[in-house]
């Protein structure tokens, strides 16, 4: 199926990504147009890129997913009109084992989140976990950052 991501989720040990020397990261403001049971729809600003993407239901380690570019002051402005709630995080990109890792260190009302994030081409590919991973949570809605829009992680 085309337009299917394929992701695994994990949470990241502070004490030991804060020890790592890392590269820059670029700010993530995500606005979320809509969010139901079968859907999540959202405009993002990356640094000066902007997005909209459409995110269908999650299969645990799959989902479609439709993403395209688009101005990032119309990105701006879809979140100002029509955004629902929010997400804000800093994005680090670390390469490891053929793969590029994202880090996100969450700000405002999910400051102290750290979520990892790998995209595979299938479910079952192998990978390597850095010393700094920690536990698994793909599937768990409560870290999908449309749940973490609505409901902070803090008062979890």
């Amino acid at each position: 199926m085309e337009n299917l991501e394929i992701e695994r989720k994990f949470l990241v040990n502070k004490e030991l990504w804060e020890a790592l020397e890392k590269p820059a990261g670029t700010e993530y403001l995500q606005g979320y147009l809509c969010i139901d049971d079968d859907k999540a729809i959202r405009a993002r600003v990356a640094g000066d890129k902007g997005f909209l993407t459409i995110k269908g239901t999650s299969e645990t380690f799959s989902h479609p997913e439709f993403e395209y570019n688009i101005p990032v002051e119309e990105a701006v402005r879809l979140i100002n009109l029509f955004s629902k709630s929010h997400v804000k995080k800093i994005r680090r990109k670390i390469p490891l084992g053929g793969h590029i890792w994202e880090v996100d260190e969450f700000c405002g009302e999910n400051e102290g989140l750290l979520l990892a994030e790998i995209e595979l081409n299938h479910p079952d590919q192998d990978f390597e976990k850095p010393a700094w991973l920690g536990a698994e949570v793909t599937g768990d809605k409560r870290y999908y950052n449309a749940s973490l829009s609505v409901n902070s992680w803090k008062l979890r």
